[in-house]
């Protein structure tokens, strides 16, 4: 074989193998679970060593929509985010605050201990398989408060992760398209209202029964009014049936508008999170500092 042809076979082999390695980096699988053990040092040099861990519930959600909404909307959030900019997600994680449900069927609440201790479990977990970024999205609208005392309270004790939580916000631009597709009333559109129906419909519609969205109420009963006062049976009283709003009048195309809004902001953030250097050597500090103390 001439020098010339061999040359050119060479670098052809050469493309054919660049080529194979870049589908096949593009191909790896983002969940947790679908991972196999010799992908796991690729997945976490991919990652930049950055788990999801999406939180979702299982609740009613009104009389039409799936019992697993909010983890259906966290998982599709996170598997179309890492389309775009790779990290590992974690499996279907289901287990938050939902107490205010129990007289509901279909309802998942563990006992508050339980729910504490497997979260910081589950983190710490993550924690030892590598990862140091761990990036939270909630779908459940009981778990903020939660969340944000979980990682506040990861300064307690030196750990070798840091713990974000995904809190996406609205500019005028996306508010001003929301308002032209809202038809319901939003102050009253949290919970398997128009809006969280719409976004079900766009993502799973086969799950959702809207001929039954109206068989129930989802209006504000306004049984307890105490100025200036939490208490925990507030949203028993204002929602008994687990339905605030009115899923009737979802549409597709405002669940469309929503959920890629979401999902630009997630990938957004989880660009940050990954190119993050600055938590884990501040948690560093932090505690060189309070030994020192």
């Amino acid at each position: 074989m001439k020098p010339i042809i061999k040359l050119c076979v060479a670098i052809a082999f050469a493309g054919f193998l660049l080529c194979r390695t870049a589908v096949k980096a593009q191909q790896l699988h983002s969940r947790w679970d679908e991972l196999t053990a010799s992908d796991w040092p690729k997945a976490l040099a991919m990652s930049d060593s950055t788990c999801i861990l999406p939180i979702g519930i299982l609740e009613k959600h009104g009389p039409h929509a799936p019992i697993g909404a909010d983890l259906i909307q966290v998982r599709e959030w996170a598997a179309r985010a890492t389309k775009q900019e790779y990290a590992v997600v974690f499996p279907d994680y289901f287990y938050g605050q939902i107490n205010e449900a129990r007289h509901q069927p279909g309802t998942f609440a563990l006992p508050e201990r339980i729910t504490w201790d497997l979260l910081e479990a589950t983190c710490d977990e993550i924690g030892r398989n590598g990862f140091k970024r761990i990036l939270i999205i909630n779908g459940h609208g009981g778990n903020p408060q939660l969340i944000r005392y979980f990682i506040q309270t990861r300064l307690e004790k030196q750990r070798n992760y840091a713990v974000y939580f995904f809190e996406p916000n609205s500019d005028s631009a996306y508010r001003k398209q929301l308002d032209a597709l809202h038809k319901s009333d939003a102050a009253n559109d949290q919970h398997a209202g128009e809006r969280e129906t719409s976004t079900l419909l766009y993502l799973r519609p086969d799950l959702v029964e809207m001929d039954s969205a109206s068989n129930e109420s989802g209006a504000n009963q306004n049984r307890l009014n105490i100025p200036n006062v939490y208490t925990a049976i507030w949203w028993y009283a204002d929602f008994p049936n687990h339905y605030a709003g009115e899923g009737g009048k979802a549409t597709r195309e405002l669940g469309k508008l929503v959920t890629e809004h979401f999902i630009g902001q997630l990938v957004t953030a989880l660009k940050a999170v990954k190119a993050d250097m600055k938590a884990l050597a501040l948690q560093k500090e932090f505690f060189d500092r309070v030994k020192k103390d």
